[in-house]
């Protein structure tokens, strides 16, 4: 028993021509078949923080963002059963741990302000 290799089942020869000739199989291709991938430079940021950002604002967002994430993990542990949701509050429970840490020294510079 043979098969021809270019064939999918289902697949006509139309739209084999198509795929070939297609821009996003060829980086497809390319990305998984070639050794040398171009990779973003580690220098190159996704975003970048404001450098007049102050420490206390940076702290300040940065556990609004866990809040964000907490209130995500939180959601997702309450639809699932067993070792899912266990895994689910862990996430929880370390987003709080780490929004604990980041809220101590905005407590310490609200105290001394007073």
């Amino acid at each position: 028993m043979t098969t021809a290799p270019d064939h999918l089942p289902g697949t006509s020869d139309d739209e084999l021509m198509f795929l070939r000739g297609s821009t996003a199989v060829r980086r497809a291709l390319d990305y998984y078949l070639k050794e040398d991938v171009s990779q973003t430079s580690s220098n190159e940021n996704l975003f970048k923080i404001n450098p007049d950002l102050s420490t206390e604002d940076a702290l300040v967002h940065a556990s609004d963002l866990l809040r964000s994430a907490s209130a995500i993990a939180y959601g997702l542990a309450n639809n699932k059963l067993g070792e899912t949701r266990d895994l689910a509050f862990s996430v929880v429970y370390l987003i709080d741990m780490a929004k604990a840490m980041l809220e101590c020294p905005l407590q310490r510079t609200d105290t001394e302000m007073r």
